[in-house]
């Protein structure tokens, strides 16, 4: 029942530890990718307001880039590497690019606004390092950056092939992260997992109770990693309410509410990570339903669903199985996986949430209502499987900001 493994693009993300004048370079660095792009932005805008053409990548180029470096107001320009400059200006293209695709409806997803200004006192900030930077990885596993440095790389992994591109990226908790684009290996990838023939298939049903019930029975407890560290969470938010704006003080209080809610987002990406590689090994075909997550983060249960990052785990076995030749299929969300006995299938009714456990009224047969419905997801799976076989496999995945590597609180390797 398995698929042909292909190659993918995914991405790496490994700690960085810069000395202080790394530091003060990444931050003229990002500081001018910010610029070039605020100054693109701003050149489109008067195009749009004049009604003339929209400037193009080569114009951009010219008059944002070389010529401003000739001029004493953008003459700092100089201090970094083209290639970062480039790339903003690559950056305001897509951004673009995708507006216009979500005016006329081609694009997928929600649908997004314009490109706006960015600012220095966003979250977080990015540059790109492309191959024609000549950036590389020195014999001492440092990271060699065009007039920045050798930076310290806290590597937690190999990288499985040689990156395309580099992204240095530093987040609100003040972390500098390297993230590097690979193309994974095929071969490498099926002598990673045991083979498919033989393993069974499997439902799941997501929940708040359980994060996770399988159609074998398992229960999976929901960690509520946002719930347990409430109480900290809003003790630094109370801390960060008191200081003075603009102080230094009132800084380091934002940093610490930034470090708390990294910490919660670490830990859920990791238990997200090690649970859908260990449903992946297991398993030949894995089944979800496809739920509405947008909409249920809007009722009173939000929070909760939130914190459980449905979407975000969804995904992951979505790629994971592409990667490593397994079957993933999302079952319609209007399938009444909790109201359809497994046993007889006959359609009880909708039910209640608080309504754990029923009883059949056609066969008698007891259910728990999480198992009943991952069970029936499986079912409404089979058939998809039996009828498609390999068109079940998911599109292209693109290179995602945080999948693999040694991003968060933790220097180990994430599952992958």
């Amino acid at each position: 029942m398995g698929v042909s493994v292909r190659i993918m693009q995914l991405r790496y993300a490994f700690r960085l530890d810069p000395g202080p004048g790394q530091r003060a370079a990444l931050a003229r660095a990002f500081g001018c990718a910010r610029v070039v792009y605020n100054d693109a932005v701003a050149a489109r805008e008067q195009a749009r307001r004049e009604g003339t053409p929209y400037p193009g990548a080569a114009v951009l180029s010219k008059t944002l880039i070389t010529q401003a470096k000739t001029r004493p107001e953008r003459a700092w320009l100089g201090e970094v590497s083209a290639v970062v400059l480039q790339q903003s200006l690559r950056d305001v293209e897509s951004a673009y690019t995708n507006f216009f695709a979500s005016l006329k409806g081609g694009g997928k997803g929600a649908r997004v606004g314009a490109p706006r200004f960015k600012s220095k006192r966003d979250a977080r900030q990015a540059i790109r390092f492309t191959a024609n930077a000549r950036w590389k990885i020195s014999e001492a596993g440092r990271l060699l950056l065009p007039k920045i440095g050798e930076v310290k790389v806290r590597w937690s992994r190999n990288l499985p092939s040689i990156p395309s591109s580099v992204t240095v990226i530093r987040d609100a908790a003040g972390r500098f992260f390297a993230s590097f684009v690979i193309e994974t290996d095929p071969d490498a990838d099926l002598a990673r997992m045991p083979d498919a023939d033989g393993l069974p298939s499997v439902g799941i049903d997501l929940g708040l109770t359980h994060f996770a019930v399988l159609s074998d029975g398992t229960k999976i407890d929901s960690p509520r990693f946002l719930r347990r560290a409430e109480k900290k969470l809003k003790k630094a938010q109370r801390e960060l309410s008191r200081k003075q704006e603009g102080s230094k003080n009132r800084e380091k209080a934002r940093r610490k509410v930034a470090r708390a809610h990294a910490q919660v987002a670490d830990a859920r990406h990791e238990f997200h990570h090690q649970l859908s590689t260990r449903v992946i090994r297991e398993n030949q075909a894995v089944a979800v339903e496809d739920l509405a997550v947008n909409g249920l983060a809007r009722t009173r249960l939000g929070k909760s669903v939130h914190d459980a990052g449905w979407a975000a785990f969804v995904a992951m076995l979505e790629y994971k199985a592409a990667r490593y030749g397994r079957v993933f299929v999302k079952v319609g969300r209007f399938e009444p996986t909790s109201q359809t006995c497994s046993n007889c299938g006959i359609k009880n009714g909708p039910k209640p949430l608080h309504v754990r456990e029923w009883t059949c009224s056609a066969c008698g047969t007891a259910h728990d209502r999480d198992h009943n419905a991952a069970k029936n997801v499986k079912q409404a799976a089979g058939l998809a499987v039996t009828a498609c076989q390999a068109q079940v496999r998911p599109g292209p995945v693109p290179a995602q900001r945080d999948e693999a590597g040694s991003h968060g609180i933790r220097t180990g390797a994430r599952a992958a």
